[in-house]
C-alpha cells in the first residue's frame, strides 16, 4: 500500500511538472514534447537512476497513446476546414511517405553502409509527421485554412502507411519482401482500416443521437470508446487501426452529438495525459551514454529527411494534384516542407524493430531520437519566422470565430455558441447587418458576465458570446456568413469573402 502511494505521488508530481512546462514551451516557441523527453531523461538512468529498458512494453503503451492522440485529433478537427485539403493530404500521406522512405533508405544505405532492411526501416520510421508536434506549434501560428488543413489532415493520415511498412519489415522472416507484396499489404490494411472507421463512426453517431444516457459525463466516454473500438476492430481484421480510429473520431467529432464541447474537452485532457506519459516514457528508454556515437549518422539521416526527402515528397505530391483546385504556390510548398515536424511517432515506431529482435535495433532507436530532438529544436521555433518570410502567415485568421454546437433534436436544429475574438470585425456590427438566413436567429448575448436578449439593432462587441439557433439545413450557411463578417466586416460579400 505504501509503495502504491509513493508511485501515485511520483506520477502526480511528474504530471504537474509536465503541465507547468507547457507554459514554458509556449513562451519559448519549443514544442512541449522536447520538455517531456527531457523530463524522462532527468528521472532516467543518467539522472535519478530510474531504470526502464522494456522496448516491448514501450511499444504497446506507445501505440495505445498514439491511438488516443489520433482520436483527439479526429474529434477536434473541423471537417469544413480540412475538407478541401484532404486530397492533397492523402497524396502526401501515401506517395509522399513512399518518396521519403526511398530517399532516406538510399542515403543511409550508401553513406552509412546499413543493410537494405535497416535502411528501409529507418526511412519508414522517419517518414511520418507527428500530429502532437505539428499542433503544438501551429496552434499559436495563424495560417490560411488550406495550408493548416493540409498539415492537420496529413498528420492524421500518414501514421497508418508508415506503421504498416515498419511492422512488415520488422516481422518478416527470410529475405526481403517483394514490391507487390508490400503494396498489397499496405492497400489491404488501409482499406480495412478505412472501412472500420467509416462504418463504426456513422453507426456510433446515429446511436448516440437516439439513446438518452442517464448522465452527461457518459457521452464523452462513449464517443472515445467508439473511436478506440474502431482501432480494435480494424486491428483484429489485420487492418490499419490508426486510420480507423482517426476516421471514426473525425466522423463522430463532426456529427450533431449531445454535449460536444464536453466531449472535446474530455478528449483533449486524455490526449495531453497520453502525450505526457508517452514522451516521459520514451525519455526513460533512452541511454544517454549511447547517443554520442550515433550523433553523426543521425544527423546525416535527418539532413537527408529535411533537405531532400520532405521537399521532394511535397513537390511530387503537389505535382500530382496540379490539375486540382488546390494548387499550391512555391512559398506554400516550402513552408509545408519545413513544417513536417517529427515527434513521438518515429520514436514509438523505432521500438517495433527493437522489440522484434531486428539486428542492431538500438542503432535505429538512437538515431531516430537524435533526429527528433535536433530537428525539432531547429524547425519548431523557426516556423513562425519562416511563415512570415514566405508570406504564408495569415494574421487575419486571429479574427476566426470559435463555434460550438449542441443539438436540439426535436426541432432538427442546432444551438451554436459563438465566441467573438478581440480582433474580429464582428465588433460594431448590428444584428440585422449580419443578414443571417431566415431560419437562423441570435437569441442571446452574453457580455461582461451578463446576458440579454438582443434586438435587431444591438451592436456586437469583441468578447461577446452569442447563442444562435439555426435549423440543420441552414447551419453551414449561417456559420459561413458569421466567419465572413468576422474576417472582413459587414461588407464581406462585396469583397468576395464567403467564409469558407
Amino acid at each position: 500500500m505504501e509503495q502504491l502511494s509513493l508511485w501515485l505521488l511520483f506520477g502526480a508530481v511528474i504530471i504537474i511538472v509536465a503541465i507547468a512546462s507547457v507554459r514554458l514551451a509556449y513562451r519559448t516557441g519549443l514544442p512541449s514534447l522536447l520538455l517531456y523527453l527531457a523530463l524522462g531523461l532527468i528521472i532516467g538512468e543518467a539522472g535519478f537512476g530510474l531504470q526502464f529498458e522494456s522496448a516491448e512494453l514501450a511499444q504497446q503503451l506507445g501505440l495505445a497513446a498514439l491511438a488516443l492522440i489520433l482520436a483527439e485529433g479526429g474529434l477536434t478537427t473541423n471537417w469544413q476546414h480540412v475538407r478541401r485539403a484532404v486530397p492533397t493530404a492523402l497524396v502526401l500521406a501515401t506517395l509522399g511517405v513512399g518518396v521519403s522512405i526511398a530517399c532516406v533508405a538510399l542515403a543511409v544505405h550508401f553513406i552509412l553502409g546499413l543493410d537494405w532492411r535497416l535502411s528501409i526501416l529507418l526511412g519508414a520510421v522517419l517518414a511520418s509527421t507527428d500530429a502532437a508536434a505539428v499542433f503544438s506549434v501551429l496552434r499559436r501560428l495563424p495560417l490560411p485554412p488550406r495550408l493548416a488543413g493540409i498539415l492537420e489532415a496529413e498528420s492524421g493520415f500518414n501514421d497508418a502507411p508508415t506503421v504498416i511498412v515498419v511492422i512488415l519489415f520488422s516481422t518478416m522472416e527470410g529475405g526481403m519482401p517483394s514490391l507487390p507484396t508490400v503494396v498489397f499489404d499496405i492497400v489491404y490494411e488501409l482499406l480495412v482500416g478505412a472501412a472500420a472507421g467509416l462504418v463504426i463512426g456513422p453507426i456510433g453517431a446515429y446511436a448516440l443521437r437516439r439513446v438518452a444516457l442517464p448522465a452527461s459525463g457518459l457521452y464523452p466516454v462513449a464517443v472515445l470508446a467508439l473511436a478506440l473500438g474502431a482501432y480494435g476492430a480494424a486491428a483484429v481484421m489485420h487492418g490499419s487501426g490508426f486510420l480507423a480510429v482517426y476516421l471514426a473520431a473525425l466522423i463522430l467529432g463532426n456529427s450533431r452529438l449531445p454535449h460536444r464541447p464536453a466531449t472535446r474537452g474530455f478528449a483533449e485532457g486524455l490526449a495531453w495525459l497520453a502525450q505526457i506519459g508517452l514522451f516521459v516514457m520514451l525519455g526513460l528508454l533512452v541511454s544517454p551514454s549511447e547517443l554520442p556515437v550515433q550523433f553523426a549518422p543521425g544527423l546525416i539521416a535527418g539532413l537527408t529527411l529535411v533537405l531532400l526527402a520532405r521537399p521532394l515528397s511535397v513537390v511530387l505530391s503537389v505535382a500530382v494534384m496540379r490539375y486540382g483546385k488546390e494548387r499550391l504556390a512555391w512559398q506554400e510548398q516550402v513552408f509545408l516542407s519545413w513544417a513536417g515536424l517529427r515527434g513521438a511517432v518515429p520514436i514509438v515506431l523505432a521500438t517495433i524493430p527493437w522489440s522484434n529482435g531486428v539486428d542492431s535495433p538500438k542503432v535505429i532507436f538512437n538515431q531516430v531520437f537524435i533526429v527528433v530532438v535536433v530537428f525539432t529544436l531547429l524547425q519548431g521555433p523557426t516556423l513562425p519566422w519562416v511563415a512570415r518570410k514566405l508570406g504564408v502567415a495569415a494574421p487575419g485568421e486571429a479574427r476566426e470565430i470559435n463555434v460550438e454546437a449542441a443539438p436540439l433534436e426535436p426541432l432538427n436544429a442546432d444551438l451554436l455558441q459563438i465566441k467573438v475574438p478581440a480582433e474580429s470585425r464582428l465588433h460594431g456590427v448590428e444584428i440585422f447587418e449580419l443578414r443571417l438566413p431566415s431560419d437562423a436567429a441570435i437569441t442571446l448575448v452574453v457580455r461582461d458576465g451578463k446576458s440579454f436578449v438582443p434586438t435587431p439593432t444591438t451592436r456586437i462587441h469583441a468578447g461577446d458570446e452569442l447563442l444562435l439557433v439555426t435549423t440543420a439545413a441552414c447551419r453551414d450557411e449561417s456559420e459561413r456568413r458569421l466567419r465572413a463578417v468576422s474576417r472582413s466586416g459587414k461588407l464581406a460579400g462585396w469583397f468576395g469573402e464567403r467564409g469558407g
